[in-house]
């Protein structure tokens, strides 16, 4: 401390961040979610069918040609 005041050097110390440390990060895989509405679609056929909260699109096999399915 320069002059024995517990100020210390100008923009130096606490308070004087951006805010950007711990927690400040989107999260994992960029931090990007669809959303619960939307469609599943067949890579293959092109068959779309709705998608429900909860179900991944890659779980269901497109009824036309057995295809897993993609998030639309």
């Amino acid at each position: 401390m320069p002059r024995g005041d517990g100020t210390g050097p100008t923009g130096k110390g606490p308070g004087t961040g951006r805010g950007l440390g711990r927690g400040g990060g989107r999260g994992r895989m960029g931090g990007q979610s669809i959303g619960p509405g939307g469609n599943c679609v067949c890579p293959k056929c092109g068959k779309t069918l709705t998608h429900q909260r909860g179900v991944p699109c890659f779980d269901l096999k497109c009824p036309n040609c057995g295809t897993a399915m993609v998030r639309g």
